[in-house]
């Protein structure tokens, strides 16, 4: 257990969405020359002979974007938190190729880690048709449910867009860091429940079968605030008979923290070519539902990394061995 923050927290990871809506800046567009030096740098990963998952950054060279991938890090620890990169050259390019930009391009900003009890390092994003109520494994990314806003697993996520759906879809952003510092304003209480133990359902993805995870939402630890917010899968670990039920005090806090989370959220439409890196300790980010294409070759298509950083923040210990943080703490601080 981290010790109690009673303080607000006054670094760049702290916005607000509707501060920052109408600047660009968390937006860095490729150039031509950077474009091209990524379709090089694929055709390169071919030569190599390599599968996928064996590249290395060396197989993947991009010294053009040096310093799009100083400013990512820059961003990650230190920054704001988050950078959408804008102008990958996927459109021409089949899957297979799209995953090898993301992967190479990911290797260049941590390194790849499992996001599943399967130990899967890729993930595609796509509406599988199956309903997170009706099983006990299915996760929100594989639906086009409206996303409650959560976090992902490790130090960070890359997300790249492929392929846009007919409508809807919407990312959606805030910084768990502001969020964090106004309910501290308006109830020091409430933020205060949301450094104590909630029980979170693993949904079948943690490879030593344990299906309840207890842990805080918020964590203050080593003078850095971390999050884990997972509030639909706290809803579904209600129906395990050992989780004992939300207290009024949980569920005032949860309800306080979706009425902030909202009042400081950063809305937008991913384009195909466009990639989310973000910290997954200070950003939380959801999504609006969406209608996809009928042809299945159109259909919303996103593929994911989950990322330990080279220089990653100290972890709380309760993160060990969990399913979001347990392979970051590994590499890390073991």
């Amino acid at each position: 257990m981290s010790d109690y923050l009673t303080h607000r927290v006054d670094d760049p990871s702290a916005w607000s969405g509707p501060a920052i809506s109408n600047r660009q800046d968390w937006i860095v567009e490729l150039t031509p020359d950077q474009a091209d030096a990524i379709r090089a740098a694929v055709q390169a990963a071919k030569e190599s002979g390599r599968d996928l998952l064996d590249l290395g950054r060396d197989d993947f060279p991009i010294p053009a974007l040096a310093d799009v991938i100083d400013g990512v890090h820059r961003e990650l620890e230190g920054g704001r938190g988050f950078t959408v990169l804008r102008g990958l050259p996927i459109a021409e390019m089949s899957e297979e190729d799209a995953k090898t930009v993301l992967w190479g391009f990911g290797r260049h900003i941590g390194t790849p880690e499992p996001q599943d009890g399967a130990g899967n390092l890729v993930h595609s994003v796509r509406d599988t048709g199956a309903r997170v109520e009706t099983t006990d494994n299915i996760r929100s990314f594989q639906t086009n449910d409206p996303q409650r806003f959560h976090n992902d697993g490790c130090d960070t996520f890359m997300l790249m867009c492929r392929q846009t759906a007919k409508s809807g879809g919407r990312s959606r952003l805030a910084s768990a860091v502001q969020i964090f510092n106004d309910i501290l304003e308006q109830r020091p209480d409430l933020a205060k429940v949301l450094q104590e133990d909630f029980h979170m359902d693993a949904r079948g993805q943690r490879p030593d079968g344990v299906t309840i995870q207890v842990m805080p939402i918020y964590h203050w630890f080593a003078d850095r605030l971390s999050i884990n917010l997972k509030l639909r899968y706290i809803h579904t670990a209600q129906r395990f008979d050992e989780v004992p039920p939300l207290s009024p005090a949980q569920k005032e806090a949860i309800a306080l923290f979706e009425k902030v989370a909202e009042e400081n959220v950063l809305e937008f439409d991913m384009q195909a070519g466009d990639a989310l890196v973000a910290n997954n300790y200070t950003i939380i980010h959801g999504r609006t539902g969406f209608e996809d294409w009928p042809d299945p070759d159109q259909r919303r298509h996103m593929l994911r990394l989950w990322l330990t950083l080279p220089e990653g923040r100290p972890l709380p210990p309760v993160f060990k061995g969990s399913r979001e943080f347990g392979a970051s703490y590994a590499r890390r601080m073991n």
